[in-house]
């Protein structure tokens, strides 16, 4: 079993954005001793009906970078979306950085290359990502030590990120009121959901966790903040020590109910790229849609 580097000594500042279009949470994560500082899952923006992409949320972003003056060292991605376009190329463009992700993308690009015809040209490598990170890696922002915790389940690619207190969940698990991530995407598997939730839930239970998504269940207000401890007890689908077995089955019901993501056929093709929209042989930016394959 991995041994985790966990310091629940370095504390964090975290700034959410929130995305209401996708329901999406991003997040710029700073070194309280120093201008250092990395950002969590952005967002590119899409009208999805008239094939224009935007860059509103990402230049939010940009904005509070530049405005207090931070210097941005990793753009991280805690899997490949997807509901929502990742922004971490047109952020890193314009503020520098690292773009990381785990390096069972690989797996992924395999799986949706063949989904979507890409062809030999369409690299299977993880290339298009700076650093893939593996179970136990660790780097840096600024003076603070940040480690990654494979958690695949949702995706086979799937990492929580968790830098002194906070940790990162991707998907793994939402809000207590809104249980777990769907484990029905090729390459998903409830029961290593279940053990990857494992994982989490057994971080120190101050720790922070920041979620990816929030749908406000029950019509509530917005949240993304949470500790492990609240989880344990409180998490409608694993809280109180729900079995493995119970899990699995709840899971498997529930995904056969939902339907696909709105947004998943533009979301997988660009964030397999590391947010790069795929482009047709003259070079003009170009989404396909696959047939019954999904």
């Amino acid at each position: 079993m991995t041994t985790y580097p966990v310091d629940m000594t370095v504390k964090p500042q975290v700034k959410a954005f929130f995305d209401p279009a996708t329901n999406t949470i991003s997040y710029v994560v700073k070194d309280p001793e120093s201008r250092a500082c990395a950002v969590v899952d952005s967002v590119m923006d899409i009208d999805y009906a008239a094939g224009r992409i935007s860059y509103e949320s990402a230049d939010a972003i940009i904005a509070h970078i530049q405005e207090n003056d931070l210097k941005l060292e990793w753009l991280i991605e805690t899997h490949v979306h997807a509901d929502h376009l990742s922004g971490a190329p047109y952020i890193q463009e314009k503020l520098g950085g690292k773009i990381g992700i785990g390096e069972k993308i690989k797996v992924v690009q395999d799986t949706f290359g063949k989904v979507f015809n890409e062809g030999t040209e369409f690299q299977r490598d993880g290339s298009q990502f700076d650093q893939l990170f593996t179970d136990g890696d660790t780097y840096t922002i600024g003076g603070m030590t940040a480690f990654a915790m494979h958690t695949p389940g949702h995706t086979p690619a799937c990492m929580v990120h968790v830098i002194g207190d906070a940790a990162f969940v991707g998907d793994t698990l939402f809000m207590p009121d809104g249980g777990s991530a769907r484990a029905d995407f090729p390459g998903g598997d409830a029961g290593e959901l279940y053990d990857s939730i494992q994982k989490v839930l057994a971080l120190p239970d101050a720790m922070r966790l920041f979620m990816c998504h929030d749908y406000g269940p029950n019509g509530r207000e917005i949240q993304w903040e949470t500790t492990v401890g609240d989880e344990k007890e409180h998490n409608i689908h694993v809280g109180g020590g729900r079995s493995r077995e119970d899990f699995i089955k709840f899971r498997t019901e529930r995904d056969a109910q939902l339907s696909m993501p709105k947004l998943i056929i533009p979301s997988l093709q660009v964030n397999m790229r590391a947010g790069d929209v795929p482009k047709d042989k003259d070079g003009n930016p170009m989404l396909k849609v696959p047939i019954n394959k999904l």
